[in-house]
């Protein structure tokens, strides 16, 4: 993880100075975080932006029948709003095709959608942040989601480890 100042993205990549102004960007290759220096001034945005950096690395490793799952019940919501910008605006700009193809637009959006309800999840901001506009009844059904699907048995072993092909 590393601070840089005024990031911003274009075309996909880092432009610093120039594109759209970002908070973070994960490298998942290179298992690298950058936010951006403004975070600082912050915690609990920090906290929030550098939670959902984070859930990216879950999301790559959480397996596609969990990805299956997670998509299923974002087309089950039907539902306007999301819990945080960086899934607001991708499912705003998605068409019915994308959702019914699957196409790269949809499983960004499912990975954006992710990391947003993570970073909401673990965050005490659940209902004050500006970024929150789901409505209760599907902010509740990804909650329970996550209760189930994301947490620890007492063993301690994850509910994500890729080893292991059945839920703890």
């Amino acid at each position: 993880m590393r601070f840089q100042d005024n990031l911003q993205v274009s075309g996909g990549k880092l432009t610093p100075g120039r594109g759209s102004a970002v908070h973070a960007a994960s490298f998942l290759r290179q298992r690298l975080v950058i936010l951006d220096c403004e975070l600082l001034e912050s915690a609990s945005e920090l906290k929030r932006i550098w939670l959902h950096e984070l859930l990216h690395f879950v999301w790559w490793r959480l397996g596609n029948s969990r990805r299956f799952e997670w998509e299923a019940l974002l087309l089950a919501e039907r539902a306007t709003g999301e819990l945080g910008w960086s899934a607001e605006w991708r499912k705003d700009a998605l068409t019915e095709h994308d959702r019914l193809m699957r196409t790269r637009k949809w499983r960004e959006y499912c990975a954006e959608s992710f990391c947003d309800t993570g970073a909401w999840v673990a965050t005490s901001e659940r209902q004050s942040h500006p970024e929150v506009t789901l409505p209760s009844k599907a902010r509740q059904s990804r909650l329970q989601w996550w209760t189930e699907t994301i947490r620890y048995n007492s063993k301690g072993s994850n509910a994500l480890d890729s080893s292991s092909g059945s839920r703890t």
